[in-house]
């Protein structure tokens, strides 16, 4: 009985399969869509410039649109870093990954707490990314609202430079 419900127990590991194939179609899914969006951005600059029209907020909309698309490409990234991820940890290596001499690749995970940090860091940079989308839209009004952004800029600063401090000597 013992063996039986230990076999069932292992074999239950493929269940995980289910989230790497989603997230990895989630991944090819935005991928696609940051595509066009930059797509997007590059059809409305160019008719833009042939029309000779120079629309009031003609440099914040293209910088918007392209931190848009960064911030669904590092999305897409977090949802690839998982599924190869959680398929490495469960099921098995990834045989293409690895060479004859050399197995570090950027998405070898040996550990749920290296795909957690590996996870962990994209997502900041995802709300780095989506912190200054946010920013070109915004008016100040007073000097109190510029200090606020400039300590905002300075904490998210710190912010990095501790990550990337995270995990090595």
């Amino acid at each position: 009985m013992k063996k039986i419900v230990e076999n069932g127990l292992w074999k239950s590991r493929f269940i995980v399969i289910l989230a790497v194939i989603f997230s990895f179609m989630g991944s090819v899914i935005l991928f696609f869509v940051a595509s066009f969006d930059v797509f997007s951005v590059a059809k409305f600059v160019l008719s833009t410039l042939l029309t000779g029209e120079h629309p009031e907020h003609f440099h914040e909309d293209i910088v918007a649109g392209v931190i848009a698309a960064i911030d669904l490409y590092l999305i897409a990234v977090v949802l690839l870093i998982f599924s190869f991820g959680i398929y490495e940890l469960f099921i098995s290596k990834i045989e293409a990954a690895c060479t004859q001499d050399d197995c570090s690749s950027v998405l070898n995970i040996s550990s749920l707490d290296q795909l957690k940090d590996k996870i962990a860091k994209v997502i900041i940079m995802v709300l780095v990314v989506n912190y200054f989308e946010r920013v070109l839209h915004t008016d100040y009004k007073t000097p109190l609202e510029l200090l606020y952004f400039a300590l905002a800029i300075v904490a998210l600063s710190i912010g990095l430079y501790f990550t990337g401090k995270v995990g090595k000597k």
